[in-house]
């Protein structure tokens, strides 16, 4: 089998929405550069994602320089959000990110006016000004002091092409073939390797792809977000149903591997993926 190589970088500046897809880009200690340092809530702040608002598939996000962000939809049009200013712990808010109680800053009315008329309801953009401190890795799975963004739980989800041909093959044989082939940003990944084995990924506990080296942590649980189509927002129930039955890791339908950075570094699409472990 050839060598396994990187071969596509993917961050979504907004949780939930669009994200780019570079050629290369900076790992930081909490996830790649840009990647989830902003998030949508409802007005009492809790997270809002595609498992509520599929919809939010259709909006996209870009980097601005400085930290900031444009987010654009049908319908909506553009908005360039400058980060919100204190960028220390004043003029936070608590928001919630699943299980975890975090301190973010207010966009800004004009952005929280954007995502409420994208929405249909009111909401609020939120930024993490200091990924980190803010909030922790569950424990169980990290080391002291590590931290990740508004991502769902660690800092990069890896996927390999291998596994997503072994996934729809299976589909293609069930009555829903006709959802099939789902593309890769059905996972939203933010590392997509290639000459791998099929969830080969599963059992990695240490990786280097270029000049970074990661741990995997623990294989990725799929939630309802795979079933939205990322152009349309319209929600099948493919690929869950098939990963339920197919491959599970526990009570988990997984897909993809959860990965800590052990270091900063640069990743390039075309990078060597060496296993290490």
């Amino acid at each position: 089998m050839p060598t396994p190589v990187l071969t596509a970088i993917h961050f979504y500046p907004v949780k939930s929405m669009a994200g780019c897809a570079p050629d290369e880009a900076a790992v930081e200690p909490w996830g790649l550069a840009g990647d989830r340092r902003w998030m949508v809530s409802d007005e009492s702040g809790l997270l809002i994602t595609q498992r509520q608002q599929p919809r939010l598939a259709l909006a996209s996000s870009r980097p601005l320089p400085g930290g900031g962000v444009r987010i654009d939809a049908p319908g909506v049009g553009a908005l360039d959000v400058a980060v919100p200013e204190p960028a220390g712990g004043a003029g936070t808010v608590t928001v919630q990110v699943f299980r975890d109680k975090v301190e973010a800053v207010p966009a800004g009315a004009a952005a929280d006016a954007w995502v409420s008329e994208f929405l249909g309801r009111e909401a609020r953009l939120l930024h993490l000004d200091d990924p980190g401190r803010r909030r922790p890795i569950d424990p169980d799975y990290s080391r002291p002091g590590e931290t990740v963004s508004f991502a769902d739980g660690y800092p990069l989800l890896l996927t390999a092409l291998s596994s997503l041909a072994t996934l729809n093959s299976l589909i293609a044989r069930t009555d829903l073939a006709h959802e099939t082939p789902l593309p890769m940003d059905r996972f939203r990944p933010n590392v997509v390797v290639d000459h791998t084995d099929p969830w080969a990924e599963d059992g990695w506990r240490r990786v280097r792809i270029g000049e970074v080296t990661f741990r995997a942590v623990k294989p990725s649980g799929r939630c309802v977000v795979t079933t939205v189509d990322q152009r349309t927002a319209v929600r099948g129930k493919e690929p869950l149903r098939t990963l339920a039955r197919e491959h599970r890791i526990g009570k988990a339908a997984v897909f993809g591997q959860n990965l800590i950075p052990e270091h900063t570094g640069i990743l390039r699409v075309g990078d060597e993926v060496e296993i290490l472990a």
